[in-house]
């Protein structure tokens, strides 16, 4: 019988999380298939109870539904339950388990791709949704110095900045998205990640970048995890400043990995993963 894995987000045009995602069931010739369910979000509830299905492993979460996906799990796993978001949930016999995957790998991508070590580090992020909060999360366990979060929204951003404190003792703060604000401490910093879809292709604002060269100094590590596309807006406003650059197509893989790993109890094909993310690009 034909198994499914669904993956939730709104919208979904952008993605490749199929394509290497079917990459992995296929090497294990698992008869399993990975479907995009673009679901709105008024439609998410109903969505997700068909997740509950004999027929299906589970699902991947994406942009927009990680946080509001949370009340409508069974159990958490206690990544999840610190960081406040889902990315992957587990079908087990009806049960629907919360994880989140993106810390791992987020962390994974940035020292195996970026050869940054954020250990005593001084960061910024933009952001505030699910992404940013298990970015926050990772980079706290990993012993960063600081950490600066800076969203259009400044109420979100401070409820991450509290949610944060909670799990530890750590230099953080949040700050309005202005462009000179984020400027000024981004001159300051060591690292600076985007976690908002600012820039990504489909979307409104993919010809968008949160800052202009003249305002990203040649010191600091950009790392964007909008993987499409592989250059964004902000990655080449970062060649021109001369700043090392990370984009977010191996944390999405490694992520990926580790969901697949969840579903299946079978070590993923990593290379085999990104080999097939990188040609889908």
């Amino acid at each position: 019988m034909m198994k499914s894995v669904a993956l939730l987000g709104y919208p979904l045009r952008h993605s490749i999380s199929p394509v290497f995602q079917q990459v992995a069931f296929d090497y294990y010739h698992l008869d399993v298939l990975y479907e995009p369910w673009e679901v709105p979000p008024n439609q998410l509830k109903k969505t997700v109870v068909h997740i509950r299905e004999s027929s299906v492993l589970g699902a991947n979460v994406t942009i927009p539904h990680k946080e509001s996906v949370l009340p409508l799990m069974d159990r958490l796993d206690g990544i999840a339950r610190d960081i406040g978001a889902v990315n992957t949930i587990v079908n087990r016999d009806g049960e629907l388990v919360g994880h989140n995957t993106d810390a791992e790998g987020f962390i994974r991508a940035l020292k195996q791709e970026g050869g940054f070590d954020p250990e005593g580090k001084r960061v910024v992020f933009l952001g505030a949704g699910g992404a940013a909060r298990a970015v926050g999360f990772a980079l706290m366990k990993a012993g960063a110095r600081s950490i600066t979060i800076v969203n259009r929204t400044y109420e979100r951003s401070r409820d991450l900045v509290l949610a944060l404190r909670g799990l530890g003792e750590l230099d953080i703060v949040a700050l309005p998205m202005k462009e000179n604000i984020l400027a000024e401490v981004v001159g300051h910093s060591d690292l600076l990640v985007n976690c908002t879809s600012l820039g990504m292709k489909h979307s409104a604002n993919e010809s968008v970048s949160p800052l202009k060269a003249s305002s990203i100094p040649s010191g600091v590590l950009v790392y964007d995890l909008v993987y499409n596309p592989p250059e964004t807006p902000l990655l080449k406003e970062a060649k021109h400043a001369g700043a090392k650059r990370l984009g977010g197509l191996s944390m999405l893989v490694y992520q990926g990995a580790v969901s697949f790993e969840l579903w299946t109890e079978r070590q993923a094909p990593v290379e085999l993963m990104l080999k097939a993310a990188r040609e889908a690009l």
